[in-house]
């Protein structure tokens, strides 16, 4: 039977609650690292400076939560962007909730508070997604758990399910943007720019990695983006190992559904009939209203004639 430690035999229960009970700590910031592979962009933009500078002025009113360090100092696990801001700021040290957290515990609440966002691009969502669900496979196998995750396994829904409703998507938007996750990055940030749908990219995502990059140097050769029936006719060659250079610059030099010809003129040679500044949709129109008067006057000639 083990013996109580000196510090049970002399403080009072009240005060062991005490000590057991979270409380806000001021920690310098040196002591803190990041998240490891923290799906989220810490950017600096016109938001961070508006925080940078509310920091400066009112401190951080909302403490951000770590966990300590095995060997030593403390992991963000809720406050990044605070970190940051405190950073520009030229704060020392940062209120802080320290909280005993399991890898996967510090995954599901890292991914929770951050997907609270109001803008979240793309590869945060995939990577974010991915990082919760491989958390919530591991605590759903563990048989020594009474807590949700087992619960989840006993309604017979899978981990995929519960994500979506958690945050509110479907299990295969889940899965489309986890699958985000096996594009090399320039197509990734092409994806998170908008120049490349989700659709399209799922797609692409099953290319392997060299064809992903013979497709990405062709892209930027031709200046043009696969739509979703071009990305699925390479998926296609691909798994039936006939996708290169040659198929792939073919199907992209192919007409897509929505695609109408343009014709295209310079600028300059234009650019003298009309006043400095004038928007190019205004040009066009003049210039096609130009034409059906020039067709008019023309087929006017031919009933003289």
């Amino acid at each position: 039977m083990p013996l109580p430690s000196a510090a049970d035999l002399f403080s009072t229960q009240e005060e062991r609650d005490n000590e057991s009970r979270e409380s806000v700590r001021e920690i310098p910031l040196e002591e803190i690292s990041d998240f490891p592979n923290h799906p989220f962009k810490v950017k600096m933009d016109e938001s961070m400076a508006d925080m940078a500078e509310s920091v400066k002025q009112y401190g951080v009113l909302v403490p951000a939560l770590v966990r300590e360090k095995p060997e030593g100092g403390y992991e963000m696990i809720a406050g990044h962007r605070r970190k940051m801001a405190s950073e520009l700021a030229e704060k020392k040290e940062i209120p802080c909730i320290v909280r005993n957290l399991t890898d996967d515990e510090a995954i599901i609440i890292m991914v929770d508070s951050n997907l609270q966002r109001e803008q979240i691009l793309p590869s945060e969502k995939a990577f974010a997604y991915k990082l919760k669900l491989d958390a919530m496979k591991r605590q759903g196998k563990r048989t020594d758990l009474t807590s949700e995750p087992v619960a989840w396994k006993l309604k017979g829904k899978e981990s995929a399910e519960i994500l979506g409703q958690q945050v509110g998507e479907s299990k295969d938007t889940v899965r489309r943007y986890i699958r985000l996750t096996e594009l090399i990055t320039p197509i990734l940030d092409m994806v998170d720019s908008g120049k490349i749908a989700i659709r399209p990219a799922v797609e692409l995502s099953y290319l392997p990695k060299e064809q992903q990059t013979i497709l990405l140097d062709t892209m930027q050769l031709e200046d043009c983006t696969p739509s979703h029936a071009q990305a699925i006719k390479m998926r296609k060659f691909a798994d039936e190992g006939r996708l290169n250079e040659d198929v792939i610059l073919s199907i992209l030099s192919e007409e897509k559904g929505n695609q109408k010809e343009q014709f295209r003129m310079p600028k300059e040679r234009i650019s003298r009939y009309f006043s400095p500044g004038t928007p190019a949709k205004q040009m066009e129109d003049t210039i096609v209203k130009a034409l059906e008067l020039y067709r008019k006057r023309e087929r006017g000639k031919d009933r003289e004639r």
